[in-house]
């Protein structure tokens, strides 16, 4: 059960850098200290949904880390 559960944090893990990546390809340098940030946009299509299932794996690695520490 617990190489299971590291495994499976693992895995999450990469899933959850390679989506956060792939968000941060649109923002260039200047919105990092500030400047670009004047336009408003909403997320539609693709970004959307690696958006919201960036939100749910890391909802899954939280339980799975919590999980890790009873076993």
């Amino acid at each position: 059960m617990q190489q299971t559960l590291l495994v499976l944090q693992i895995i999450l893990a990469i899933m959850i850098s390679a989506m956060v990546l792939l968000q941060a390809q649109g923002s260039g340098l200047g919105s990092t200290w500030g400047g670009g940030g004047e336009t408003y946009y909403t997320r539609r299509g693709v970004e959307k949904m690696i958006f919201y299932s960036t939100i749910i794996a890391i909802g899954v690695f939280i339980i799975v880390s919590v999980l890790s520490l009873r076993y």
